[in-house]
């Protein structure tokens, strides 16, 4: 298993991405190399002083950064050498099994679509990210790899998601719903009035729209929206859940009475925020593309980063691709 890192993407890149690299390379075996793709001198500095240093730990030099501010396909043709371009190259050359990234989202989906280009029947990647539930997880997708999206899209979107639900959540026949402002067939725009009628005569085990209030409730396994809506849900649910967390920190903590009770639910406390705590899932899988490409966030740690890695080598094993190939294939022909 081989993953190569972009070691310059993400607020805190090198120190965090180094570290959690490091951290991986020590603690999962199945790992054989990990390419940390980026400014050598930079790179070494976090490695010097860290103990000794794995094996499967290797430095790959790029001297350019795609910023955050850049437009994505733009920097990514004019910076071929930066750190995202060199990371997938090693991926279409064979060098490495998966890419991680913590950087520029829009430059990690315009460097895997250009260079690994896209699976046979797959008119654009999409973003897929785990969501706790009361039913367990789910999967919405895409979270921000397309603001705007063609119905057929969504409707591809929706095939990715069972095969992700399927492969790596072990759930069988699993149900779509596609997020919407209403539940009733003629709600929303055209695009999704259009993907709710392709879906109805599809043989997917579609349920119908569903609503933002759903979301968490599990009524559906596998949530299908364009990725400019993706996005805005993700990071909303990001910010209310930190919110929430900083909250009851304020009010258990309020008294002398309330910290004892605190105490005595601190137990099931720290479990919610185990289940919620994005940064162990580490980073999402870009689905469609003709390769593993996982996506961290840019505020990523290096907890995130180690699980990133570990996720990478999970969704190789898995070998998801041929699995959503055979089933786009199949969606394609029984419309």
């Amino acid at each position: 298993m081989r993953i190569a890192v972009d070691a310059m993407g993400g607020d805190f890149a090198p120190v965090e991405i180094v570290k959690g690299s490091l951290d991986a390379a020590r603690v999962f075996p199945q790992i054989e190399k990990i390419f940390l793709v980026g400014d050598e001198t930079a790179i070494q500095k976090e490695l010097d002083g860290k103990g000794p240093i794995p094996d499967s730990i290797e430095i790959r030099h790029a001297s350019q950064v795609v910023e955050m501010g850049e437009p994505p396909a733009a920097a990514i043709r004019r910076k071929k050498d930066s750190s995202i371009a060199r990371s997938v190259e090693l991926v279409k050359s064979g060098e490495a099994d998966a890419v991680f990234s913590a950087g520029s989202t829009g430059a990690a989906v315009a460097a895997a679509q250009l260079k690994l280009r896209t699976l046979p029947g797959v008119g654009r990647p999409a973003i897929a990210i785990v969501i706790p539930s009361m039913t367990g997880p789910s999967v919405l997708l895409d979270a921000g790899a397309n603001t705007d999206c063609a119905p057929e899209w969504l409707c591809q979107f929706a095939v990715m998601g069972m095969a992700f639900c399927e492969k790596i959540l072990h759930k069988t026949n699993p149900t779509v719903g596609l997020l919407n402002i209403g539940g009733e067939e003629s709600k929303g725009n055209e695009a999704t009035k259009d993907a709710y009628r392709m879906l109805s005569q599809s043989n997917l085990n579609f349920k119908g729209n569903v609503e933002s209030q759903d979301l968490f409730d599990g009524r559906v396994d596998v949530v299908v929206t364009d990725g400019f809506v993706g996005n805005v849900v993700l990071k909303t649910s990001e910010s209310v859940a930190r919110s929430i967390g900083r909250w009851l920190k304020e009010e258990l903590t309020r008294n002398p009475l309330r910290m004892a009770g605190a105490l005595m639910v601190k137990k099931g406390i720290d479990a919610i925020k185990e289940r919620s705590d994005p940064e162990n899932y580490g980073g999402a899988p870009l689905l469609g593309v003709n390769g593993v490409c996982i996506i961290g966030h840019g505020s990523s740690s290096a907890v995130a980063v180690r699980n990133a890695i570990r996720v990478s080598s999970e969704w190789v094993e898995k070998n998801i691709n041929t699995v959503i190939e055979q089933q786009v294939k199949q969606f394609g022909q029984h419309p």
